[in-house]
């Protein structure tokens, strides 16, 4: 019978990939705060809800 002694190894440095994948570490300098998305979400919500502008009217020339 053949073992494959690579495996134990290529398996440890997949799993450590795949783990630094699902939690990645933040960049430096990009921090999000929860005024500011709250500020965003509400400034959105408020684009959202605004009335459309004005058309000018078909029927008067």
């Amino acid at each position: 019978m053949v073992t494959d002694r690579t495996a134990p190894v290529e398996t440890t440095a997949l799993a450590s990939e795949v783990e630094g994948l699902l939690s990645p570490a933040e960049p430096d300098g990009i921090y999000r705060d929860s005024r500011e998305c709250g500020g965003g979400l509400l400034l959105a919500g408020l684009l959202l809800l605004s009335p459309p502008t004005p058309r000018p009217k078909s029927g008067d020339r």
